[in-house]
């Protein structure tokens, strides 16, 4: 509330906004915007109360994943994108840079691009945040980004939001067409009663979520099966176990949905083991670099999002072991972890695999008691055998 509260003709809230423009702007427009904002956030984050206080759950999403949810729920320049638990807003900023990239590659005139970041800007995002203090970064985030801060609401979506845009043109509907959340898993159905809402207020589009697994096995089945009622799971993406490293160590998917079209029980679902994503995370406080990319991280991410929007001809970098297509029960909701049948069946190459370890052990055995020099007659009868 005191954000707001004007002392010498300014806020605190204006007052901070020119302080970092002011002596960070000069990054900011030779482009590395990224890194300081990262740092940033970082910062603020440590010193704010709420990063204390476990009961609010609040765990920011790394950029690079932020991104890959953006890609995954196929945002582009025309993509309207909204998120029910927008945090400090890097999902939406991230969603903001696809868009522009794309108006930028797309749109040849220099001001029809102009026109259209604009209108990016003021219209086709839409966060809500609960939370004030972290509602202020949210709003902070967006303005450093390049002002994407229009529809940025310090709202209860779950209780207090219509749908509408929440200012100037707040008798008008946001036309949704992509959905991106990483939600508080406290909430119902580890944070499913978000997805759920969202999209049922949607008409197409498709949207990608980070969630706690336990959300796809059982512990949202309620809200799965009300889901599948009018959108479509297509992917589920077992993300690493070390994501959230320093923050959380819980398990998370992804669940990748085409919304407006309830799921039907033939319809082909693609289960992907991202365990190995190609990062290397470390959690050392003095560390000059916590994220390091160790095994083609990249190219990893990029094949993906192939795999999830054209399936298995996509296979390059992962095998069928990582990659598996199946079904699931519309009726279930908590069915949506699957992975490859594992074929525990010998081969005759395991038989004989088995036979050769152990003969080299027999023979290694001997040769080790011959030159202890004890009575290897046991061992010889035994190998002759």
């Amino acid at each position: 509330a005191n954000i707001n509260k004007v002392e010498n003709n300014e806020s605190q809230l204006k007052r901070v906004f020119t302080k970092i423009v002011d002596d960070l702007g000069i990054y900011y427009k030779i482009g590395l915007t990224t890194d300081f904002t990262g740092r940033l956030f970082n910062e603020m984050y440590n010193w704010l109360g709420f990063s204390q206080d476990k009961l609010n759950d609040v765990v920011l999403t790394p950029s690079y994943v932020a991104t890959f949810l953006a890609r995954l729920a196929r945002v582009n320049k025309d993509s309207y994108v909204w998120d029910f638990a927008t945090g400090s807003a890097g999902l939406l900023v991230a969603a903001m840079n696809i868009m522009i990239d794309d108006a930028k590659s797309s749109l040849k005139s220099p001001d029809e691009f102009k026109k259209k970041e604009a209108f990016i800007k003021a219209n086709q995002l839409l966060g809500l945040e609960i939370l004030p203090s972290i509602y202020m970064l949210a709003i902070l985030n967006m303005i450093l980004m390049g002002d994407g801060s229009s529809n940025i609401l310090n709202k209860n979506s779950l209780t207090d939001f219509n749908g509408n845009y929440g200012f100037v043109r707040t008798s008008e509907k946001f036309p949704a067409t992509a959905f991106v959340l990483n939600p508080p898993y406290s909430a119902s159905g580890n944070g499913m009663i978000f997805v759920e809402k969202a999209l049922s207020m949607m008409e197409k589009g498709y949207a990608a979520i980070i969630i706690q697994n336990s959300a796809g096995s059982g512990k949202a089945v309620e809200y799965n099966k009300k889901i599948l009622k009018h959108s479509t799971l297509l992917a589920s993406i077992k993300m690493p176990i070390d994501l959230f490293v320093g923050k959380s160590s819980v398990q998370t998917n992804i669940y990748v949905f085409r919304v407006g079209e309830a799921h039907q029980k033939d319809e082909i679902v693609k289960f992907i083991d991202f365990s190995n994503d190609g990062y290397t995370r470390t959690n050392r406080k003095k560390a000059s670099i916590n994220l390091r990319d160790t095994d083609n991280a990249k190219e990893r991410y990029d094949e993906v999002v192939n795999l999830v929007r054209f399936g298995k001809s996509k296979l390059k970098i992962f095998t069928e072991k990582e990659y598996y297509e199946s079904t699931i029960d519309p009726e279930n909701g908590a069915d949506w972890n699957q992975s490859a049948p594992v074929d525990t069946k010998p081969t005759l190459q395991d038989f004989k695999k088995t036979v050769a370890d152990y003969l080299a052990w027999e023979v290694s055995n001997l040769l080790k008691n011959q030159a202890n020099g004890t009575d290897g007659e046991a061992e010889e009868k035994s190998l002759g055998k």
